[in-house]
This record gives C-alpha cells, structure tokens and sequence, in this order.
C-alpha cells in the first residue's frame, strides 16, 4: 500500500526514535543495517524527514540521526505526506483524476472506506508509539 520511499522512512524514523537521543546520535549505515534498506536511497529520504523536521540531524564526528523534544509526536501519516504528499489519502482506489461523490470509480465506495480507515490508523499510531512497542519486543522493523 506504502511506497518503498514512505516504508523506509516510517522504518527508519521509528528506529531512530527507538534507538537515538540528542546524546546517542545514529548512523545511516547502523539505521540501513537495521531496518534492511539500501544506504544511498535511505540517506535521501532522511534528508527529507530532516528537510521536514520530523527526525533530527547532526553533521561531524558525533554527528547521526535523533528526534528532538517534539518530534517523537509526530503522527506516521506526517512522514507519508513529507514524503509524497496526501494523494494516498485523497486519491482515487483506481488512480483515476476524476473520481468523486458523483462520478466514482467502480471501487469508490469500498475505497473510500479503506482510506478513512488507513488515515485513523495513521493518525492514532505517533513515532514514540511505535518506537515504544519495537523496545518492548512486540514489533520489529527487519523485512528479509
């Protein structure tokens, strides 16, 4: 349903959030090792999520990826609009450019109910909780 672009990113920003504070910053390979993605493409999609200050960066020796404060909030559906917008939440089942109320597609019903479901989802779940239940054992990040 995600693109590989918003799986990574969500992977990504949960282990982060898991595994990273302002003082214990973390890399991009350890992040890449962890999550199971390729490094040069998962470096330009934490460039994004940094862009959109919803994970933080650090530049030098000590430097790495952490969440501030404020960033552990953050709701997944944020990270999938920083990177390719709302048009999986707004968008046609069909991927047509003229579906609505009036002139649906022939999944328009059943489609509109999957997206409000996955948008609910999306905003209930937050970095922190997620990061929460990868510590306590109930989850994992690793696709092989």
């Amino acid at each position: 349903m995600f693109s590989k672009s918003s799986e990574y990113a969500i992977r990504a920003a949960i282990y982060i959030a898991a595994e990273g504070n302002k003082d214990k910053k973390v890399g991009i390979s350890e992040i890449c090792d962890h999550i199971v993605a390729p490094q040069h493409f998962t470096a330009k999609i934490l460039q994004i999520l940094t862009r959109n200050h919803i994970i933080s960066s650090q530049t030098g020796v000590n430097g790495g990826f952490f969440l501030d404060e404020k960033q552990p909030s953050i709701q997944l559906i944020e990270i999938v609009k920083a990177v390719e917008g709302d048009r999986l939440f707004s968008g046609c089942g069909l991927g047509l450019k003229e579906c609505s109320e009036t002139e649906p597609c022939p999944l328009h019903d059943q489609f509109k109910t999957i997206r409000s479901d996955l948008i609910s989802m999306m905003q209930d779940n937050t970095i922190a909780g997620m990061a929460k239940k990868l510590k306590k054992g109930s989850g994992f990040l690793r696709a092989e």
